[in-house]
């Protein structure tokens, strides 16, 4: 196989790689914006028709508040893990050699 092949899968992997990276932040800052929105105006909500409930509902929103933040941290944790520590690269190296 030419160099100039080897390069081009190499950089075809590397592009498809950011576009995976992209798609895996902006979808879970998108699903995360949404999912903490929907719970706070259920909160409030509630706490507006019972406001005796606030000290009981207001720890489990804390609790999901950090869940639901958690599931988009360990997708910008895979992302960084693909953007620095890339294993797809390295099947593609040993497979081009």
């Amino acid at each position: 196989m030419e160099v100039l092949q080897k390069a081009l899968i190499l950089a075809q992997v590397q592009g498809y790689t950011a576009i995976a990276i992209g798609l895996i932040v902006g979808l879970g800052a998108i699903g995360a914006c949404i999912g903490v929105g929907v719970m706070c105006s259920k909160f409030l909500e509630s706490a507006a028709r019972q406001p005796e409930l606030i000290p009981q509902l207001q720890g489990k929103v804390f609790l999901l508040l950090g869940l639901i933040d958690a599931s988009f941290i360990i997708g910008v944790g895979i992302a960084l893990l693909l953007a620095f520590a890339n294993p797809l690269l390295g099947v593609v190296q040993v497979m081009l050699k």
